[in-house]
């Protein structure tokens, strides 16, 4: 299914994923208009010069930002060039923190018809509904449909309330096709029109009701055409969505969920845009305790009793990361939940507002008050699904040098990579910063048991960083990741077409990816509560499964897959907690004494490429689905052979026997 997100701009603000867009803002010392009001960040040692300075001034201070030793400040130009000529103290200043963009279009690409995300069933009528995502109208030529034999013969179909015409009317007799596969050809005397930003239903009559409506979805083949250029098409499904969320199982969680490790004891702060907590499977645990205990609205800047949710990304984050609700689908090993940490407390913190949008300065006012509150709450993991295209180098960054502080308190900083793939350089800002932890999205295809057909979309951002670091750390689902989602919220009412009948929400992006990680990260926390960042970071990486073709050759690059898909039973029996993290020195990052360049290597003539790159990656485009050449993680590559490696760029079966005296050591250490 193709994804569209807006295009970025040459300057905008922080927008939560999958709504990426870029912050870029403008040049100091540009000229402004004196009468327009700016919001401005003020950095320096001597911050209580500076609260003096706006005062006397007559400019207004909005944010007071100890964190980065800063002061934001609502001032004209003429109190601005006041200001920098009474204050000797001020190191840098960003000065038109208040434009706001001219509102864009979204790029719908070359297709803005969209299909729904299922069928609706009613007994043995199936509705598919349509939207045109633009505001002109579209016209639809022809449909198409095939379906399996236990639907038997199709009666008839219908175009809102019109008949549609059925060809070749052979397809419909069963008798005729060996595969017992029907397929017809729909389409209407008249033009089949969708008038701008409305929906059309299409609906289909069989001989007989599907025995399981969402697996039967799978074998359903479904088109909509205006064009050679826009297809719309219905995508698979599990087959029991309605009752599990699946990304658990696929992920490990499930499989620690049945030996009681829930995130149990474990704060997340999740900053984004607030919580809808009327949902219970969110505002409490598994035990039926609450469990949010803190809300801060960043935006405010105060401490609060709800914060409330108008954008829904918050809400579907923390649906993902921490719902408590169980899986009923028969033959789940039981408990299982639905969301990776369901017994984690949540801190709240909302910096998004309606649009999904934020400013800098109320991100880094959120960290400050996480890092603030960290003792007294017990924050160990902190969930960033927002990215923004950087605009300085990583530790010149206002966020990001908040980050550093709160990585440095020992809070754990998982970090979406962005939505802006597939071209390199396209991981986001706070993603870039070498510290935390970079998600990237990878998806299972709609097949939770068949690994073959996992890849990593076009969408996922890819590195390396400006400062040649390599990003994403690693890859793990974001695909059609369902969750809750307020009814109203903003994202429910511009996305109708990913709401399922239960009012979940499908959602795809490296936002999901992100909180699928924090959640893991959780659980390992419950186990080892001792461990620190870099531990935890090391663990993950070196853990991961890369995917690699059958020649031994990564099927792609670092920069898109990183170390590889998350793994969290081998993160805790073969992750090794020192690695190449310790090269990097973040006190002497914070004291502007030394910062830190990546082994990405840079050339006007070609991409971003690593030393001998050629040698260990393979130049085969890997495919997008099934795939007979990849596998992800060692083991899988080894036993596909049909006899042992003898000349491959990397000694994988080296690797894979290591890895085996390592869980054998654990298992001694345990007896």
């Amino acid at each position: 299914m193709r994804r569209c997100f807006p295009r970025s701009s040459s300057k905008s603000l922080y927008v939560v994923v999958p709504l990426i867009a870029s912050m870029s803002l403008g040049a100091f010392g540009e000229t402004v208009d004196n009468s327009s009001d700016l919001l401005v960040m003020l950095q320096g040692s001597d911050l209580d010069s500076f609260i003096h300075s706006i005062n006397e001034h007559g400019a207004v201070i909005t944010h007071h930002l100890p964190i980065i030793n800063a002061i934001g400040a609502r001032m004209n130009a003429k109190q601005l060039a006041a200001i920098k000529r009474d204050t000797p103290n001020i190191e840098r200043v960003i000065d038109d923190l208040a434009w706001e963009p001219e509102p864009e279009a979204p790029d719908l690409g070359l297709c803005p018809l969209r299909s729904s995300i299922e069928l609706q069933w009613s007994d043995n009528t199936a509705t598919w509904r349509l939207f045109n995502k633009s505001d002109e109208p579209l016209t639809i030529a022809q449909g198409s449909m095939a379906w399996p034999e236990e639907l038997g013969e199709l009666k008839s179909a219908s175009w809102n309330s019109s008949s549609l015409n059925l060809a070749p009317a052979n397809a419909l007799d069963i008798n005729d096709n060996p595969d017992k596969t029907r397929d017809v050809v729909w389409r209407h005397q008249q033009p089949l029109t969708i008038e701008g930003e409305q929906s059309a239903r299409v609906n289909f009559r069989f001989a007989s009701a599907p025995g399981n409506e969402a697996a039967l979805q799978s074998q359903l083949t479904l088109q909509a055409r205006v064009d050679e250029d826009c297809i719309a098409e219905l995508v698979p499904s599990y087959s029991a969505p309605s009752q599990d969320t699946y990304y658990p199982t696929v992920s490990g969680a499930a499989l620690l969920h049945s030996h009681g490790i829930t995130g149990k004891g474990i704060t997340v702060a999740v900053l984004d845009s607030g919580l809808w907590e009327a949902n219970t499977e969110l505002s409490l645990d598994t035990q039926g305790q609450e469990r949010v205990i803190a809300r801060y609205d960043a935006i405010a800047g105060a401490e609060v009793d709800s914060a409330f949710d108008e954008s829904g990304h918050g809400t579907h984050m923390t649906s993902v990361l921490a719902r408590s609700g169980q899986v009923t689908r028969p033959g789940t090993s039981l408990p299982s939940y639905r969301g990776i940490a369901p017994d984690v407390k949540l801190a709240v913190v909302k910096a998004f507002g309606e649009s999904g949008k934020a400013g800098f300065l109320d991100i880094v006012r959120g960290v400050q008050w996480i890092v603030d509150n960290q003792e007294r709450l017990n924050i160990r993991v902190l969930n960033l699904s927002f990215a923004a295209r950087p605009r300085w180098p990583y530790w010149d960054d206002p966020v990001n040098q908040a980050l550093m502080q709160a990585w440095r308190a020992g809070i754990f900083i998982a970090a979406a990579g962005g939505n802006e793939g597939p071209e390199p350089m396209t991981v986001g800002s706070p993603g870039n910063l070498p510290y935390l932890l970079t998600v990237g999205a990878v998806t299972d295809s709609w097949t939770e048991e068949d690994r073959n057909d996992d890849f990593v979309p076009d969408f996922s951002s890819r590195g390396p960083t400006p400062m040649g670091h390599i990003k994403p750390d690693l890859v793990a689902m974001g695909g059609h990741i369902s969750g809750i989602m307020r009814p109203g919220s903003t994202l429910s009412e511009q996305l109708p077409e990913f709401r399922l009948q239960s009012g979940e929400f499908v959602m795809t992006g490296t936002s999901q990816a992100t909180a699928l990680v924090s959640g893991l990260v959780a659980l390992m926390l419950q186990i080892e509560p001792d461990l620190g960042n870099d531990e935890l970071k090391c663990m993950l990486v070196t853990s991961a499964e890369p995917a690699i073709e059958k020649d031994g050759r990564y099927a792609y690059s670092p920069f898109t897959q990183g170390k590889g898909m998350i793994n969290i039973q081998r993160a805790l029996t073969v992750g090794v907690k020192h690695c190449q993290q310790a090269s990097l020195d973040i006190e002497a990052d914070i004291a502007n004494e030394q910062h830190f360049q990546g082994p990405a290597i840079f050339s006007e003539h070609t991409a971003p490429y690593l030393p001998g790159q050629s040698d260990v990656i393979s130049e085969r485009i890997s495919e997008k689905g099934l795939s007979e050449s990849r596998r992800w993680g060692v083991g899988a590559h080894l036993q596909r052979l049909t006899e042992e490696p003898s000349a491959e760029p990397t000694n994988w079966l080296e690797i894979y026997n290591a890895e085996q005296r390592r869980i054998k050591a654990l298992a001694t250490e345990d007896q």
